[in-house]
């Protein structure tokens, strides 16, 4: 019946916990007199024991209602708990301190004898949050105790803190579906030793987990791991079949806290073998914030990430262009999404329209212009070629005329790879554009000078992008197979 009841209780009730702080208060009260009188009870008695206990329950309780002790979830108690629990103990005592300092006054003689608070409150304090962890765990075990549900049995790599947090996140949530069997390190000082009951071992024992425990699956718990180390732990996890996924950085956490569907599967671009280059942050932000900025091709793969990389440099205007309206309404629902004090001009329009991009940028004046519009698919362009002359070239040649007419600072175009020597319709349209730009800035500097600087960027293959192989991949592992190349 007592299990059932457990198991049938999520949360425990705030009234409860508050009448159950209440009797530790009373009883750590009563244990106060009893060492601090020698279990003298006479004595005990002459110093106004009944009177003490009522101010010291009242006192408790009062405390505990101020300072919320009771509000939280008792089978995720946590250092917080143990601050507030603190805070709570404290005002207590400052409380009973001042009624006797008042009393003493009065009368002469203190309420409650200060050798019997000193005794009193810490005794209470470790009793109140001890027994916090002591539910936790009770909730836990009995949760778990009778489970019957399929569970996917799971290692940690890593026995940190951030191990640490994955292990309670499983612990306390069996809906996750997961079942911890150990803790991995490559720290050879903590590899045989237990923590809280899961003994460390060294990722040489992988196999062995999966032949005699049946792991099926790594979480890596390891913020700063190596791209090297990364590659090669998850090369063993994919010889020996078992699923990655790996946990967010701390600060990426909703709330401080971490859950279930933070934890990510492995990604494509975190099998690179290099580290992220870091740019100058106050270079960006030199060159944005305050500015007005216009992209085009904004709603694309590489356009609709360098509107959620810019947004947050803080440019006083962000001009999206985009001829494709559901990608555009999405990418501006996203960015409106993110709750960022920064105003948004969203156009539907071809950049081969010459008309309607003149009409746009006489009316924002982008003092920059990323252009990422384009047509990027290979095989697509072969089969229709005109169309990647008209946008690539002829759209990219209408909008760096008119950047240079309206005075645009700086104009960033946005070419690839296969513009390097050329062998398809996309990377030679491409390359014509490049010729071009190049070709107008240095007819213009020879010419009189120009308030216009010309930028060319080439992207490689972009992991993930509407272009890539990525996504039909995954679709097609998904699907079961079999992978076209």
């Amino acid at each position: 019946m007592i299990k059932r009841f457990f198991q049938n209780l999520t949360i425990l009730p705030r009234w409860i916990i508050i009448i159950i702080d209440l009797v530790i208060i009373l009883e750590s009260t009563v244990v106060g007199y009893t060492l601090r009188f020698n279990f003298e009870w006479r004595e005990i008695i002459d110093h106004a024991f009944v009177l003490g206990l009522i101010l010291s329950g009242m006192i408790g309780l009062i405390s505990n209602l101020v300072t919320r002790s009771y509000a939280g979830i008792v089978r995720y108690t946590g250092i917080e708990d143990g601050k507030r629990i603190a805070t709570n103990t404290s005002l207590s005592v400052i409380l009973l301190s001042i009624i006797n300092l008042l009393y003493y006054y009065n009368t002469g003689i203190n309420v409650i004898p200060y050798s019997v608070l000193l005794i009193t409150f810490p005794f209470a304090f470790f009793q109140l949050f001890f027994y916090r962890l002591f539910v936790k765990e009770l909730f836990a075990y009995i949760k778990n105790a009778d489970d019957t549900t399929e569970r996917t049995n799971v290692a940690v790599f890593g026995a940190g803190m951030l191990g640490l947090s994955v292990k309670q996140m499983i612990e306390t949530s069996p809906e996750s579906g997961l079942r911890l069997i150990a803790l991995i390190e490559d720290d050879v000082s903590k590899i045989g030793k237990k923590i809280q009951g899961y003994k460390i071992v060294h990722p040489q024992e992988l196999p062995r987990l999966v032949k005699e425990r049946g792991v099926q699956e790594i979480i890596i718990a390891v913020n700063n791991l190596s791209p090297e180390r990364k590659n090669r732990l998850i090369e063993d996890c994919l010889r020996l079949n078992i699923k990655v996924r790996a946990v967010p950085p701390a600060s990426e956490w909703m709330k401080g806290q971490l859950s279930l569907r933070q934890i990510k599967e492995i990604r494509i671009e975190d099998l690179l073998g290099r580290d992220v280059i870091d740019i100058g942050q106050e270079e960006l932000e030199r060159q944005i914030k305050g500015k007005v900025i216009c992209i085009t091709g904004a709603a694309g793969s590489i356009g609709s990430e360098l509107c959620r990389q810019i947004i947050y440099l803080a440019p006083k205007r962000l001009v999206l262009i985009d001829q494709s309206e559901s990608p555009l309404f999405n990418t501006e629902y996203d960015l409106k999404k993110l709750g960022l004090l920064v105003d948004l001009a969203i156009y539907v329009c071809d950049v081969t329209n010459a008309v309607q991009v003149e009409k746009i940028l006489v009316e924002e004046r982008p003092e920059t212009i990323f252009h990422a519009a384009a047509y990027k698919h290979v095989p697509m362009m072969e089969r229709n070629p005109t169309e990647a002359v008209l946008c690539n070239v002829f759209g990219t040649r209408i909008l760096a005329d008119l950047a240079v007419k309206v005075g645009v600072k700086k104009f960033v175009m946005i070419s690839t790879d296969k513009a390097v020597r050329p062998t398809s319709i996309m990377g030679c349209t491409k390359r014509i554009a490049e010729i071009y730009v190049q070709s107008l800035y240095h007819h213009l500097l020879a010419k009189n000078g120009t308030s216009t600087s010309f930028v060319t960027t080439r992207f490689g293959n972009v992991l993930g992008s509407n272009g890539s192989v990525i996504p039909i991949f995954r679709k097609q592992i998904e699907a079961g197979g079999p992978i076209t190349v």
